[in-house]
């Protein structure tokens, strides 16, 4: 089934970045491995996806201390809270849910002590649910200013949560709107700033995400199938 869900999904990815005037070698799937067992993780790997996402960091150590080969990267694309961003720090590529000033503080603090950069989103709540992190678009610049004075992370782009729909077409304004801020963005020229990186689209609806810029989304359940949350 896996192999059956990739390979819907890269074609899926194909017609849409050729929509946008881009290739599939242009978009980044990570795999949401939420709830998802290390063998289905290593199958997936097996099968060529290299980019895999967590949203807990107690649900990720021990994934990432039973699954370590080195073309494995990371993504930490859940809320992070500041205490627990030593635990990770030292084994994800990117993370896609920064917030606030505090948070991008403490991931610099700790990416120094061990002498590395991290990259880092920030997130938009870009439907301005109250159920969601992430701040608002115009707060985006006045953070990645802010973001920019510190000396161990890299602002390179944002992230969004589009809201959950039956009919994914009701979220290509949002994606729209994302799209124009993540451009916006890409004119600034400020110190630890690299905007171009976009995480937008999920299972429902990552084909209008791509048409509408995403260089980066985020599959789960489409990729490993429906969740036993029990």
């Amino acid at each position: 089934m896996l192999k059956y869900n990739l390979e819907e999904i890269r074609e899926n990815m194909a017609l849409a970045a050729d929509k946008s005037g881009r290739s599939l070698e242009d978009i980044t799937l990570v795999g949401v491995t939420k709830t998802i067992d290390t063998d289905s993780i290593k199958e997936a790997c097996d099968l060529g996806v290299l980019n895999f996402g967590e949203n807990r960091v107690q649900e990720f150590l021990p994934k990432f201390d039973k699954l370590k080969p080195e073309s494995i990267k990371w993504h930490m694309i859940g809320q992070l809270q500041t205490n627990k961003v030593k635990a990770i720090i030292d084994k994800v590529c990117l993370i896609h849910s920064v917030d606030s000033l505090r948070l991008a503080e403490e991931i610099s603090k700790r990416a120094a002590q061990i002498d590395i950069n991290m990259d880092i989103l920030l997130e938009i709540n870009i439907a301005a649910e109250d159920t969601k992190i992430g701040i608002k678009p115009q707060e985006a610049k006045t953070l990645t200013e802010q973001v920019s004075f510190l000396s161990n992370v890299t602002v390179r782009g944002l992230m969004c949560i589009a809201p959950y729909v039956e009919n994914p077409e009701k979220n290509r304004g949002y994606f729209d709107k994302m799209h124009r801020l993540f451009v916006d963005m890409q004119l600034i020229n400020l110190h630890n700033v690299n905007i171009n990186l976009l995480s937008m689209g999920m299972t429902g609806d990552y084909q209008i995400a791509i048409e509408e810029g995403a260089n980066i989304v985020r599959i789960g359940t489409g990729l490993f199938g429906r969740r036993n949350y029990s």
